[in-house]
């Protein structure tokens, strides 16, 4: 798979995301983020992590070959900093946190299903609704839609004139929420946007309000999949994005309209120049 980004963004490599997680990754920004779930002792108990090696930059640590492509759970952690070392073990492309929120991990970790059918299941206590808004859903006039990009092996590859379509579609799309939802968050993805809501209403929908709900902002430009809940999972705020050398950084919407991740230094970890690098 080859492919394109704007200015400066591209894959790195596994020595970049070891230097990032060893030395940028900053955990008790991701403790403050996660804070609407509870404590450390309470994420023990409701939290499910998870990272993928090199599904998609190709990039993996030989080791892990026959992983590559899987989701690797992290489901048993003492902290934050834990969990920063089972990063270091696996130096993933990419890493997520569970959006469902458990009652017990301890008891889903015997489930037969454990994490497949848990919409189902006496452990799940609703997940936080979610938004993923990526520039490969744009049809660009120069690259064509995601189905062309994929068909000439460009898959995830966007350039600005996407980035800035998904950016408007963002702001429209928080407009919308924001008559029906109280608790809203945004996180620039590394390519895209993820607009998280929070609302207890919104975390015990079930899988038809999703779907209702999907169907209904399918003109934004989202994932309808992570909406509807069938991608449970979603990047974790301060880690990095792999393929494209950007952290998923936390945004206010009001600082939407100029944001550029070629030149914003809060997303440019230092092994790409940003920060002291």
């Amino acid at each position: 798979m080859r492919y394109e980004f704007p200015e400066g963004m591209r894959p790195a490599s596994l020595e970049e995301r070891r230097a990032f997680y060893s030395r940028e990754f900053d955990a008790n920004s991701v403790l403050k983020w996660l804070s609407h779930r509870g404590n450390i002792e309470e994420l023990k108990k409701s939290t499910v992590f998870a990272m993928i090696l090199g599904r998609h930059s190709g990039i993996y640590l030989t080791e892990f070959e026959e992983i590559k492509n899987k989701v690797v759970i992290i489901d048993e952690y003492e902290d934050i900093e834990d969990l920063r070392d089972y990063i270091l073990r696996y130096i993933p492309e990419g890493v997520y946190y569970d959006r469902n929120v458990y009652s017990d991990i301890e008891k889903c970790r015997e489930c037969e299903d454990c994490y497949k059918k848990c919409m189902e299941c006496e452990c799940y206590l609703g997940q936080e609704l979610a938004f993923d808004i990526d520039p490969e859903n744009v049809k660009c006039p120069i690259h064509g839609s995601f189905k062309d990009k994929v068909e000439k092996g460009m898959g995830l590859s966007f350039c600005m004139h996407e980035f800035e379509t998904v950016k408007n579609s963002t702001l429209k799309l928080w407009e919308k929420l924001e008559k029906s939802f109280n608790y809203l968050r945004l996180v620039f993805s590394g390519r895209g946007f993820h607009i998280h809501v929070l609302d207890d209403i919104a975390v015990k929908m079930s899988y038809e309000e999703r779907k209702e709900i999907a169907e209904k902002t399918s003109m934004y430009f989202i994932d309808e999949w992570v909406t509807t809940g069938g991608s449970r999972l979603i990047r974790l705020p301060y880690s990095l994005n792999g393929l494209v050398s950007r952290v998923v950084l936390p945004l206010r919407i009001d600082e939407v309209p100029s944001f550029d991740p070629r030149y914003d230094e809060r997303c440019i970890p230092e092994f790409a120049g940003g920060g002291d690098g």
